[in-house]
């Protein structure tokens, strides 16, 4: 229910008439993505959602633009005096992720914020836009969820 004078918010805009919007979920990182625990639980959220047949979208944002950097490589020593143990990167999640699920799945970077960051150049699974395309992708999901810094 609408308080008085209030409208009511916006719904998401379908692809087509009376067509149902071409993703259920944005999943909006921003910020830093090591500061906390923040951006693992939106992860692991993105994971549940997708395995629940959820079409997901993943928009990075500021920080959040480095983890998909080709850079990264897909295995990381998880502790320096265990060199022998490694554990995967954020790119190898986000690769596994879209290669398990390529009609479910898409990751966005926001471009400004990455080459203002100097966080490229980015794996092949993500997709590098335009800030501008950000509305776009808005629109075309049921839902969107921002986590990290506003």
């Amino acid at each position: 229910m609408t308080a008085p004078g209030r409208t009511t918010p916006p719904v998401a805009t379908a692809t087509a008439a009376g067509d149902a919007p071409a993703w259920d979920l944005l999943l909006v990182l921003l910020g830093a993505p090591y500061a906390g625990d923040t951006v693992s639980t939106a992860l692991t959220w993105a994971r549940a959602a997708v395995a629940a047949g959820t079409r997901v979208q993943v928009w990075t944002c500021g920080y959040a633009t480095s983890l998909s950097q080709a850079a990264l490589g897909h295995a990381k020593v998880a502790h320096p005096l265990r060199r022998h143990e490694e554990h995967p990167t954020s790119v190898a999640w986000l690769d596994a992720l879209v290669a398990e699920h390529p009609d479910r799945v898409r990751w966005l970077v926001c471009r400004f914020c990455s080459e203002e960051r100097g966080q490229g150049p980015h794996v092949p699974a993500v997709r590098v836009r335009p800030a501008m395309s950000f509305v776009r992708h808005v629109r075309e999901s049921a839902k969107t969820v921002v986590v990290g810094v506003v």
